[in-house]
């Protein structure tokens, strides 16, 4: 069993609350717009990280992190991206290979909106952790936290703190 914690759209923000979370899981997932590299270097001190990188992130971030990240972990296939929509409004860039080959679980960031949503269709979970950083128009910083156990997702949690 691994706990998870997702997190996105951080814009090179990261505090003693989100940390606290952070050491409470086996492994943190990363949505993009990391904005800078102490932002995961941090978190990678704590705990084994996944990221992918956002259209905020420069060029080091982009040497260090993959646009999507396709992984397995227990009996669950993953696909994390940064822009890559939700069910029945899936980004253009990912439309044909979600469909071809859709993952039990597929992530993105970008919106700055927390959405949890099945997609009935390809039999997949959408989670998007909404945004946990301080820069953008969200009211509330939010992240997820999840158990993964061989073909099981459970205990979802929705984690909020205000924006200040």
């Amino acid at each position: 069993m691994k706990k998870i914690l997702l997190l996105s759209d951080t814009h090179s923000y990261l505090d003693e609350q989100m940390l606290k979370y952070v050491k409470q899981c086996d492994e943190v997932w990363h949505a993009g717009d990391i904005g800078s590299l102490e932002v995961v270097d941090e978190i990678k001190k704590l705990k084994p990280l996944r990221a992918v990188y956002g259209n905020i992130d420069n060029y080091l971030i982009k040497a260090e992190y993959p646009l999507d990240l396709k992984f397995n972990i227990e009996k669950i296939s993953v696909w994390m991206t940064h822009i890559g929509g939700y069910p029945n409004h899936y980004d253009i860039r990912i439309r044909k290979e979600i469909q071809r080959n859709p993952p039990t679980l597929f992530i993105s960031g970008h919106s700055h909106i927390l959405k949890v949503m099945f997609d009935k269709k390809l039999n997949t979970l959408h989670l998007n952790p909404g945004a946990i950083g301080k820069h953008g128009f969200h009211k509330v910083r939010t992240m997820l936290r999840f158990q993964i156990d061989q073909d099981k997702i459970s205990n979802l949690e929705i984690i909020e703190f205000k924006r200040n």
